[in-house]
């Protein structure tokens, strides 16, 4: 099967320093290439981004991605996000203090990174501690998941 590779388009040019920031969070993971913008001197379609990221391949813990500074025209927002399914609540614990940027964009285990980015750090077994009311009572009231909590809300 074909696989499906997720592309960011980054509007504030901040692409390199995002893909730099994520290779340093995420175990595994791999800078495959880089190609930048060519000198705006040679091509007007090009203006102001000499140097920026065109394009770059890069792997977070085992999943491919692609990047690229695109300028303004659009933006990331939160109707995509990553889910990531931890071990434990250290594991949580490590990922919301990597990841979490914005503390208004912070709900049930979903934060918002320093570039836009929506993560959801939750347990693998989220859908086993939402099962009764009370937990998912329990679950909205949180920010970073607490897994104590779900389990004790039972």
């Amino acid at each position: 099967m074909t696989a499906i590779v997720p592309s960011l388009w980054f509007a504030d040019n901040n692409c390199e320093a995002a893909i730099n920031y994520y290779l340093s969070v995420f175990p595994n993971s791999t800078l495959e290439s880089l190609t930048r913008y060519p000198d705006s001197e040679l091509d007007a379609h090009f203006e102001g981004m000499a140097g920026k990221v065109l394009t770059a391949v890069f792997t977070l813990n085992g999943q491919k991605f692609m990047g690229l500074d695109g300028g303004p025209v659009f933006r990331i927002n939160e109707a995509i996000s990553f889910t990531i399914e931890c071990a434990d609540q250290v594991e949580i614990d490590y990922y919301w203090s990597k990841l979490s940027a914005d503390p208004t964009a912070e709900q049930c285990g979903w934060a918002k990174d320093q570039f836009g980015i929506s993560w959801q750090i939750v347990p693998k077994n989220m859908r086993e501690l939402t099962q009764s009311p009370a937990q998912i009572q329990a679950m909205m009231k949180m920010k970073k998941i607490e897994i104590a909590a779900l389990v004790a809300a039972k």
